[in-house]
């Protein structure tokens, strides 16, 4: 699939696999600064069989299938392998491309309705179902000439990807609420260091390239179903149009939630995609060749406008690979792209909200008494802000109807849950189950939630958000930010890991994660905080910094900080009450923080007040001050040549 610049590649001398294929070994990567998000550990199980016997709980009664004949009958996995690897290659044969795809359009078993061409002879490869769907011929450039002599089901109904996925994709179940659950293989999260951007010249002076980087270099020359057409952007004047090719029908289902779904008069009038993904995640890439560094490879180009993924069915790869495209077209456009959640009040006040992991983003964003513009990716032009996506991605972990309604209620018909255990009997599905992976996904329109404002789009924001779970406890449940200091923290990213359950692990670990998203982002981190910190003093924006996390104590000593307070702070940030506060500066950080916010005890608003280790507290402060300044000492030569501003932003952060 991936091949070296003079078209060979090497494999090892290590046995051989299944289908008597050279076995591919990968080595152990070492550590980088990368943040990996919602990267995970791949899955336990040593064969497919395996993984798919954990999506599964035990439940009577249930129908055997042993002695199954005629159409119900499954195919033994050796053979489903065989028609798999078979149909991918035969899609993806094109050693050249020059020439144009000779495509059949629509669906391979209605002869009556699609031209008659010679067809790759594949007798073991399966014939697609009847199905019903938009008829309009999509518009292929050279970069489109893999799809040689192949099938092209086009813009399908998410009815109609039920159908497929159920048919030929092992692992595939409607669940009792309606949705379809599916598998995403080994892969459970995003593979970050695994993510390469080719280095050309029409970006590379652009790019953010080097240590803490998550843009891997790689030459040109290393590159070589089920199609979707979709836009990116609600605001009409900044909209990318996307095609995404792909192999799996739940691929297909996830993309048409996640991205914004056209009308059919839109499609009619398509023409040629800014940009397209071939999902070939299936197949592994050839470890040896250059650049690669294990059987999974996600590659960007931004000259030839394509990413290519082998080697993951994780389909968050796809949502991801779009966000990091947009980090890179809009800021040339003079866009600031977000890695954030925002909301809308009655009165039009928009506020933005970041944060890692752990940290309440999602939760806090989502307020009934607010329209919801989107949860987490976004733009901010000269038009105000708009919503990147036309879907929600919610984590399902742990997921109960009473802490998350509006979640629990958005999965239904059409929405795609990945990686979750449901009861063999009943479909229902169990949330609280970890058997295949923690970071279990629910990917469903966003017109799916009450609240959503349609069109996702916005006036320009009264407040920037920046959310912390200090796991320290050191810093304040709010402060007020100077616009230096909202540069400083948002180039920061900062959070911190509450204690493992690994042995000898006994205190919290600080992470940074640039702009809040540093595994997205492919300029420098400097260059969006510049950005926002136009917009906001352009705008009138109020930066603050709230944290979520341990009050009167580090993690293990102290209390989380009581999410009805947290509330409390959010509420006073929406309504202004906070802008008219009296304030006092803490030491170290030199925070603004106010003596009372209405209804929340006047004493946590000063960490140290909550402490009854004085002494412990300076110390915890001290420390906390001192890895926010090593993080920061990578981002000091990268802010050009106006030595006032980053002094500035230097004086923003931790003074000792």
């Amino acid at each position: 699939m991936a091949a070296n610049g003079n078209g060979r590649g090497s494999m090892a001398n290590g046995g051989t696999g299944r289908q008597g294929l050279p076995k591919i070994h990968t080595d152990k990567k070492a550590n980088d600064a990368i943040c990996h998000d919602d990267s995970t550990t791949p899955v336990k199980a040593q064969t497919i069989d395996e993984l798919h016997s954990l999506q599964k709980k035990k439940s009577a009664p249930t129908t055997p299938s042993n002695g199954i004949q005629g159409p119900f009958a499954v195919s033994s996995e050796e053979e489903r392998s065989k028609q798999q690897l078979q149909s991918i290659s035969a899609s993806l044969a094109s050693l050249t491309r020059e020439t144009g795809p000779k495509v059949v359009k629509g669906d391979p078993a209605r002869q009556s309705e699609t031209p008659r061409i010679p067809q790759v002879s594949q007798p073991d490869t399966p014939r697609v179902a009847p199905v019903s769907h938009h008829h309009v011929t999509p518009a292929i450039n050279v970069s489109d000439s893999s799809l040689k002599l192949t099938h092209i089901l086009y813009n399908l109904s998410p009815a109609e990807l039920y159908e497929q996925a159920i048919k030929y994709e092992k692992g595939s179940f409607i669940t009792s609420s309606g949705a379809l659950a599916t598998l995403s293989g080994a892969k459970t999260g995003r593979s970050p260091k695994d993510k390469r951007v080719v280095s050309e010249e029409s970006s590379i002076n652009d790019l953010w390239w080097g240590k803490g980087s998550p843009n891997i270099e790689m030459d040109e020359h290393t590159f070589m179903v089920f199609v979707n057409d979709q836009f990116l952007n609600w605001d009409p004047e900044h909209r990318i149009k996307v095609r995404i090719v792909s192999a799996r029908a739940y691929h297909s289902l996830f993309m048409h939630n996640m991205c914004i779904r056209p009308t059919p008069e839109e499609l009619e009038n398509f023409g040629t995609p800014d940009f397209t993904i071939y999902n070939a995640g299936q197949f592994p890439c050839n470890r040896y060749t250059h650049y690669m560094t294990s059987s999974t490879s996600i590659d960007i180009n931004l000259a030839r406008k394509e990413m290519v993924i082998l080697g993951t069915q994780y389909a968050g790869e796809m949502k991801k690979g779009l966000f990091s495209l947009m980090h890179y077209l809009m800021p040339k456009r003079q866009i600031l792209s977000l890695h954030s959640g925002c909301n809308m009040g009655k009165d039009g006040d928009v506020a933005l909200f970041f944060g890692l992991s752990g940290t309440g983003k999602t939760t806090l964003s989502t307020d009934h008494n607010r329209y919801l513009i989107g949860d987490d990716e976004h733009c901010w032009s000269d038009n105000g802000v708009s919503n990147i996506e036309g879907g929600c991605y919610a984590k399902c972990i742990d997921l109960a109807r009473e802490k998350e309604p509006d979640i629990w209620n958005a999965i239904k018909f059409g929405t795609v849950l990945e990686n979750v255990v449901f009861d063999e009997h009943t479909r229902d599905v169990d949330y609280t189950d970890k058997s295949v992976t923690e970071n279990t996904r629910a990917a469903y329109p966003i017109e799916y939630i009450p609240n959503a404002k349609i069109p996702c789009v916005g006036p320009h924001p009264k407040n920037v958000i920046l959310l912390a779970c200090d796991a320290f406890g050191v810093l304040p449940p709010v402060s007020k930010l100077s616009l230096a200091q909202t540069m400083y923290h948002f180039i920061s990213g900062y959070t911190a890991l509450v204690a493992g359950t690994e042995e000898g692990i006994k205190e919290p670990q600080a992470t940074f994660s640039a702009c809040f998203g540093a595994a997205f982002i492919m300029m420098h981190p400097t260059k969006y905080a510049a950005m926002l910190a136009a917009k906001m003093q352009k705008h009138g924006a109020t930066g603050w910094l709230v944290n979520t996390g341990w009050s009167g104590g580090r993690y293990g000593s102290g209390s989380r900080i009581k999410l009805a307070y947290t509330r409390k702070i959010i509420d006073a940030i929406h309504a202004g009450s906070l802008l008219n506060a009296d304030y006092k500066t803490t030491e170290v950080f030199g925070l603004e923080i106010p003596t009372e916010v209405e209804g929340v005890p006047s004493e946590i608003l000063e960490p140290m007040n909550t402490w009854k280790d004085k002494k412990a507290y300076n110390e915890t402060l001290l420390k906390l001050g001192g890895l926010f300044k090593n993080n920061f000492e990578g981002f000091v030569h990268k802010m050009g040549n106006d030595d006032k501003l980053t002094d500035q932003i230097l004086a923003a952060g931790p003074q000792f």
